[in-house]
């Protein structure tokens, strides 16, 4: 007879392969097994209520709305005239300025495929345009655009802080110093694709015309210090800088570039209230699954047989890496945290790991899946704008998800990497 945690995994894998949403599969998956089990059908409705009816939870449709604002305000465009006219000129200036240019966007969206489509009709069509190929160009802009969710403010750090109780604000600053590696890497490694295959830049500005593109991106910039600054020195929470950014975006859209009308705020706010209800529906039912196969005992099966197999901590992490990688190819990242985390935290306290730690690499390994298919969700949103094919793009971003991986290795192998900052800030000045 198959066992309870057996059949709410083979539930949700059936119902998923006929291509049903990952939210409905999760609930369906969930509901049907604690029926069947008699696990007691009236712990849905305060489950499914529970898991959205939190605190940390308001900031997410609050990034959204400000990364949506901010965008439609053409700060995104203030800021790719500036870095291209920074580095632009380069050997593969305008490679690198994509990297430079998705790193900062990071620090705005916190959302991988909302950073993909905002940069990415802006930037692809300036790479084709100077010879860069289509499938490159989508290549570079979708691996560039899973840095939103590595480089603070990110939701996919908010759903983790919320899972496991740890302290966003910390997640948040823990994420800066690998998402500033991982640029740089990217950004070499674009500059050596670039020189290969004979990517030139574009003519050099004038100090003048590089000066007038900073002083119009420069309220732009200020978005992610002004965010990222009141958190470290402890000024809001992070869901109050949510509310700040959004704040911000608007004064920015309404005010100093008057892009934005009244009329825009309203289809601001049913843009981000769709993108929003999607995060929030997963994360009910996904919180929901997540009782239910710790109920049936998957848990304890999962960590009785991890640590029968190996009781050596990089053997494990390397298992838990490969199991999260092969994962982020056909699930999404909310959707991952909620199934895997209970199963991996119980290990995780074993070896005593650092949950900040855990958390940024768990949260770069889900940046690679972003860009590999089938799921591929970044890949999906250049391939529509550049009209190349997610098998060409999946090729040229082999090299890119090369360096992100490499980098993934150097940040568990030297933890201090990650923890620095948040050791910084937990010591106060």
């Amino acid at each position: 007879m198959i066992s309870p945690s057996s059949l709410i995994l083979l539930i949700f894998i059936v119902i998923l392969l006929t291509g049903t949403p990952i939210g409905t599969a999760l609930g369906v998956a969930s509901i049907f097994s604690i029926w069947y089990y008699n696990y007691g059908v009236s712990v849905v409705a305060p489950n499914f209520y529970g898991n959205i009816a939190k605190f940390p939870l308001l900031a997410i449709p609050f990034f959204v709305f400000a990364g949506v604002a901010m965008e439609r305000a053409g700060v995104a465009e203030r800021i790719v005239k500036f870095i291209k006219a920074l580095v632009g000129w380069l050997p593969g200036g305008l490679a690198i300025a994509t990297v430079l240019i998705g790193t900062f966007w990071g620090a705005v969206s916190g959302s991988g495929p909302a950073t993909a489509a905002a940069i990415g009709i802006i930037l692809i069509p300036y790479l084709i345009g100077a010879g860069y190929g289509k499938a490159f160009s989508a290549a570079l802009v979708a691996t560039v655009a899973g840095l939103s969710i590595i480089i603070p403010p990110s939701v996919a750090y908010i759903i983790y802080g919320t899972i496991l109780n740890v302290s966003i604000g910390a997640l948040f600053i823990a994420g800066i110093i690998p998402g500033l590696i991982l640029g740089a890497v990217l950004s070499i490694v674009a500059f050596l694709v670039s020189l290969k295959k004979g990517f030139k830049g574009i003519k050099k500005p004038s100090l003048k015309e590089v000066w007038i593109s900073f002083k119009e991106s420069v309220l732009g910039l200020l978005a992610p210090v002004i965010i990222l600054g009141g958190i470290y020195a402890g000024v809001f929470t992070p869901t109050e800088a949510a509310v700040i950014a959004v704040a911000y975006s608007l004064f920015l859209g309404l005010v100093v570039y008057r892009k934005i009308t009244f009329k825009d705020v309203v289809k601001i706010l049913a843009d981000s209230a769709e993108v929003s209800s999607v995060v929030m529906f997963v994360v009910a039912f996904a919180g929901l699954f997540s009782w239910a196969e710790q109920t049936a005992g998957l848990v304890e099966a999962s960590v009785g047989w991890v640590l029968g197999l190996t009781r050596e901590p990089l053997f494990v992490m390397l298992l838990f890496m490969t199991v999260l990688l092969f994962a982020g190819m056909f699930l999404d990242a909310i959707s991952i945290y909620y199934i895997f985390l209970p199963i991996m935290l119980p290990i995780i306290n074993h070896f005593n790991w650092d949950l900040i730690w855990f958390g940024v690499l768990m949260t770069i390994n889900l940046a690679i899946g972003q860009v590999t298919p089938p799921v591929a969700v970044n890949a999906y949103v250049t391939s529509k704008i550049s009209g190349a094919k997610l098998e060409e793009i999946g090729k040229e971003s082999i090299p890119l998800l090369i360096a992100v991986f490499a980098v993934l290795v150097l940040l568990i192998l030297f933890p201090q990497l990650v923890l620095w900052l948040p050791n910084l800030m937990r010591r106060g000045p």
